[in-house]
């Protein structure tokens, strides 16, 4: 098969193309250049920033485990069986991805708020409270990530032929243990893909977090929303934390190049 010659690259998509790319890369490389570099390791360790960066990454890995527990059942569901409506309902699991987060906190807070749909028997019966805490900012993280997963694991299971796992069945399997032994690790590239993007945009969630959680230091105040504060207050911590954030989502598109973009040289 003959490979497409690559000519000249036409003026009238080159000139777009390059104003596209600077567009892109000319913000992320002004962050870098004005960077604090001398003092970067000191505000890194600093107590307010300590906290948040300390804070995103727990309420980040728990919002993980959250959505791979919830996730991967969802997904398998999604994929293996002939349930009625199942595209409404994959529809209904990808809405958080195009809905603005800020409307996906207001819609939290308003079903488990004290006085929400399901927030007020967690209060009068358990005198659990979930707006404003901690685990508010893990419930919030979750709710905008976990799509992310079930649409990795998804797409692995309907790449995963079944016939393995039926001759596991015929074999004297369980469906415990044909899941565990053939379909997992079957699945276990788009698995591990879908947990690191959940586990990114869990860590860069700020619209429902600072909704339905707020933004108390040292309880709620994750990276993105310190972000935001030193802003106003340390524009150079600002820009540190910026750049942690920055370089969490280039290690997540390099983990993940060769699946997401191809791999292509």
């Amino acid at each position: 098969m003959r490979r497409p010659t690559r000519g000249r690259v036409p003026l009238l998509v080159a000139l777009p193309s390059l104003v596209g790319l600077a567009f892109l890369l000319v913000p992320l490389v002004g962050l870098l250049a004005r960077a604090p570099w001398s003092t970067l390791g000191t505000r890194l360790v600093g107590p307010e920033v300590g906290q948040a960066l300390l804070l995103s990454l727990t309420c980040a890995s728990l919002a993980t485990v959250l959505c791979l527990v919830l996730g991967v059942p969802l997904a398998w569901l999604l994929a293996r069986t002939e349930l009625p409506g199942r595209g409404v309902l994959r529809a209904l699991v990808t809405v958080p991805l195009v809905l603005p987060p800020v409307v996906g906190g207001v819609a939290l807070l308003l079903v488990l708020g004290r006085r929400g749909l399901v927030g007020q028997y967690l209060h009068d019966w358990f005198g659990v409270s979930l707006p404003f805490t901690t685990a508010g900012v893990v419930v919030a993280e979750a709710f905008v990530a976990m799509p992310f997963l079930v649409i990795a694991v998804e797409g692995a299971l309907r790449a995963a032929d079944p016939r393995f796992e039926e001759a596991a069945a015929t074999l004297g399997a369980t469906r415990w243990v044909a899941f565990r032994r053939v379909t997992l690790p079957s699945i276990m590239p788009g698995l591990v893909a879908g947990t690191v993007l959940c586990w990114a945009r869990a860590l860069g969630e700020f619209g429902a977090t600072i909704t339905f959680a707020g933004n108390f230091p040292g309880r709620t105040t994750t990276m993105p929303l310190a972000v935001y504060l030193a802003l106003e207050t340390d524009p150079g911590a600002a820009i540190a934390l910026s750049i942690v954030l920055l370089v969490v989502s280039v290690a997540v598109l390099v983990s993940l190049r060769d699946r997401w973009i191809g791999g292509a040289p």
